[in-house]
């Protein structure tokens, strides 16, 4: 239909597509964020069975006024995980991407979406400024998964979390350390203090100490200052890698359960937990190695797996936050719905790259969307 000098504009078009990859059950939209978008003047599109994983049925998406059909086709596609080489074949030229786009990885598909014509926006990519937490997606899951990661270790432990008296006589409280007090950490202290164990956090930014106790947990002091830019640690120098690695091996001894949250982007994980470290924890004592899907802290991790090595158990889940879909989802979703309204001027999708939130997530830019 061709309109004349006064027609509207037509309303730009969200799609929602079904997840791809293995095991991921999250959905980069839910019905309650697709409620609010059409009320701002979007059409909203899903995939038939896109909330399935998430427990979430076609109806709830129809109710909430989407329409179920081909989300490929759609000016903006919204998804969790980065795109498959045939899911990248399915994206109009001048369409948007926006999805976890895995930039800093070596395998990422940025430069094929870049030849697709395709405009990409990364939620790992959005900086950490204040305006801008709503839309935080690293952050939001990482709760998730540091809250999972406890409730992994209380399963796998062979022993209580909270001390219990009884009249057989008084159990002491699981000793937990955690290592790397960034969101996933404080959310895993917190929820080891729920469950009454007695936790203490560990990072190379000695600033993070009042967050530990803020959440009632101990800070372990090892002298060490790896303060970086955007709220990360840097890498550590080879003098103070060796100094912390020692004074760590001496105290992960101490610990019923060793929770790792440690990453540096665009780099391997750091290697925390030693092999000689595991050796001297007590025999079902438990690892949970959160860094895994980059190399692991743990030096005797098996990413994807739960091994026992010298009596310990050492589980290194992949994509936590997927096992928790539907309120990992639902954060999620509301991460990327605030992303797309500050794409939107006066009803259309219409970015503004001057924007610093826009401008840093954008990490390919097509044609049709060049200013």
């Amino acid at each position: 239909m061709t309109g004349g000098a006064g027609a509207a504009q037509p309303h730009p078009t969200v799609g929602v597509p079904r997840e791809s990859a293995e095991a991921e059950r999250r959905v980069a939209l839910v019905p309650k964020v697709v409620a609010s978008l059409v009320a701002k003047g979007v059409d909203v599109v899903v995939e038939a069975g896109a909330g399935s994983g998430a427990l979430i049925p076609d109806e709830s998406y129809v109710e909430a006024g989407a329409s179920i059909g081909d989300a490929w086709s759609a000016d903006v596609v919204v998804k969790v995980a980065p795109p498959s080489e045939a899911e990248i074949g399915k994206l109009h030229r001048g369409s948007t991407l926006v999805g976890f786009l895995a930039p800093r990885n070596a395998d990422n598909r940025i430069t094929a979406l870049q030849e697709a014509g395709v405009q990409g926006f990364a939620m790992e990519a959005i900086p950490r400024i204040s305006r801008a937490q709503v839309m935080d997606a690293l952050s939001s899951q990482a709760n998730v998964s540091g809250y999972k990661a406890v409730l992994l270790a209380a399963s796998e432990s062979t022993r209580f979390f909270p001390m219990l008296t009884t009249a057989a006589g008084t159990v002491k409280p699981a000793s937990v350390l955690v290592l790397g007090v960034g969101v996933a950490g404080l959310q895993a202290l917190a929820t080891a203090k729920r469950l009454g164990g007695r936790a203490t956090g560990y990072d190379v930014r000695p600033e993070v100490a009042d967050q530990v106790r803020s959440v009632g947990a101990q800070w372990l002091d090892l002298g060490i200052d790896a303060a970086g830019e955007g709220g990360y640690a840097r890498e550590l120098t080879e003098e103070e890698r060796s100094s912390q690695q020692q004074a760590l091996d001496n105290a992960i001894k101490a610990f019923d359960v060793v929770i790792t949250t440690a990453l540096v982007p665009g780099r391997p994980a750091p290697r925390l937990v030693t092999a000689a470290a595991v050796e001297g924890m007590k025999p079902g004592s438990v690892v949970v190695d959160l860094a895994g899907e980059t190399g692991g802290n743990c030096e005797l991790t098996e990413p994807g797996r739960t091994v026992v090595k010298h009596g310990v158990t050492i589980c290194s889940p992949l994509n936590l936050p997927a096992s928790m879909p539907e309120h990992a989802s639902e954060l999620y979703a509301k991460n990327v719905s605030a992303l797309l309204e500050l794409m939107l001027s006066e009803g259309q999708l219409a970015p503004d790259f001057s924007d610093e939130v826009l401008a840093a997530s954008c990490v390919t830019r097509s044609v049709k969307g060049d200013k």
